[in-house]
């Protein structure tokens, strides 16, 4: 059914659809209203069967959906920016003892300084931890992720993030298709776990390993998210033949079959990519985007043969791996072992910063004429920067540099590279 509704509604209706047993809920913004519209379902008894746990912390959320995934049940959470970090340690539990958890990440930055708004800094803390980690490029695809996410995290027995892009998409209305209950029944069969407490036949979860198991243990991790890279493309497959329409997979490839410059991105960003495309193409520029739907697992083999004969690649990063530059550009060039290609990092949209078509037609061009740095940042402040370390070389108490540099941007405007 056709709705014209927002992106954190459409999520909610989605997942009620996947008729979660346990809903563990903490609030942190972007993602609030998801759990907020689960919480309604619940209480009005359209979503029956289900125990909606408000809980006192994001550890706390993970932790229940630990015991409950555990104890058989089809558990779910969601999450973003600070209180990924505070539930890490049960993150990493949750994928070390493959246990079929879905959770949303309504990506948002990190601090410090504070800020609430856009990018995926958040994920990429948590890339290592044995999850699977999928990305939603606009809001029909995140109501149609979490279909796919509850049936891939079950039968591989592995827990699945599915990422969207803090109020760029959370908060957004858009015109979202919503499946059927009976869609959905079709596609998702009810949870039957591999591994579950049970007092008549007793087993130990989460026990102690020593050096003797351990790497094989952490191995089997690895070999779930290989299954994963054949099994994600499959799904997408089943999913558009049951719903109609083609959603999913390891990535999405637009105007790149004859391209010599590729640009790929993770999330929303992509449809701002396309329109840079679309305007560079009626120039006679052969230029394409290759949307990454996976990042955990790196589809290292979608994409070396979708990157073609590029003779340049640009990753658009809205993460930055300070010291090195960007997180997907790194994993990138693991998919391009026998070419010389070149590939640009620009780390851009920090804390929720506009990227706009004109800041990234510009990059584009300059990519073009050789000019661009290997590791750049779009419409970086440079001259603050350069003041704030200025001040910091001829004195030693500065003060926090966050606030220096907001009052260097009111009494003064700086130039932008």
């Amino acid at each position: 059914m056709l709705k014209q509704c927002e992106g954190s509604q459409a999520v909610a209706e989605a997942i009620g659809l996947c008729r979660p047993q346990v809903i563990c809920a903490y609030p942190i913004t972007p993602q609030t209203h998801i759990v907020e519209g689960l919480g309604s379902l619940v209480k009005s008894g359209k979503l029956a069967n289900c125990e909606y746990i408000n809980v006192e912390s994001e550890f706390a959320a993970m932790s229940v959906a630990i015991g409950a995934s555990a104890a058989g049940a089809r558990a779910y959470t969601a999450t973003a920016s600070q209180g990924i970090l505070y539930m890490a340690e049960a993150v990493y539990n949750a994928g070390g003892l493959g246990l079929p958890i879905v959770m949303t990440v309504g990506n948002r930055s990190i601090g410090a300084p504070i800020n609430i708004w856009n990018d995926h800094t958040d994920s990429m803390a948590l890339r290592d931890a044995g999850w699977i980690q999928l990305f939603a490029e606009d809001n029909q695809e995140a109501v149609d992720l979490h279909i796919q996410a509850f049936k891939l995290a079950e039968e591989l027995s592995v827990p699945v993030m599915v990422c969207m892009d803090g109020f760029i998409l959370t908060h957004a209305y858009d015109r979202v298709d919503i499946p059927t209950q009976e869609q959905v029944d079709a596609f998702l069969p009810p949870y039957e776990p591999r591994q579950v407490v049970d007092p008549d036949d007793p087993v130990t979860i989460g026990a102690m390993v020593g050096p003797e198991a351990f790497m094989e243990v952490r191995y089997l991790a690895h070999a779930k998210q290989l299954q994963a890279l054949e099994r994600i493309p499959e799904l997408a497959v089943e999913f558009k033949q049951k719903f109609g329409r083609d959603s999913g997979g390891l990535i999405r490839e637009y105007r790149a079959d004859d391209a010599e410059t590729i640009v790929v991105g993770l999330g929303s960003v992509n449809g701002t990519i396309k329109d840079v495309v679309d305007d560079m193409r009626k120039d006679g520029v052969k230029i394409g985007n290759v949307s990454i739907g996976s990042f955990r697992p790196f589809p290292t083999a979608a994409l070396n043969k979708a990157l073609g004969k590029a003779k340049r690649i640009i990753t658009i990063e809205k993460s930055l791996s300070v010291g090195i530059g960007g997180n997907v550009s790194h994993n990138l060039r693991m998919a391009l072992p026998d070419r010389n290609t070149t590939v640009y990092t620009v780390i851009a949209g920090l804390g929720g910063r506009p990227i706009t078509r004109a800041s990234l037609k510009k990059v584009f061009k300059s990519a073009l004429d050789g000019a661009l740095e290997p590791v750049s940042f779009l419409d970086l402040n440079l001259g603050v920067v350069e003041r704030q370390l200025e001040r910091e070389r001829l004195a030693r108490r500065t003060g926090p540099a966050a606030e220096a540099i907001l009052r260097d941007l009111s009494a003064a405007p700086a130039t932008a590279h």
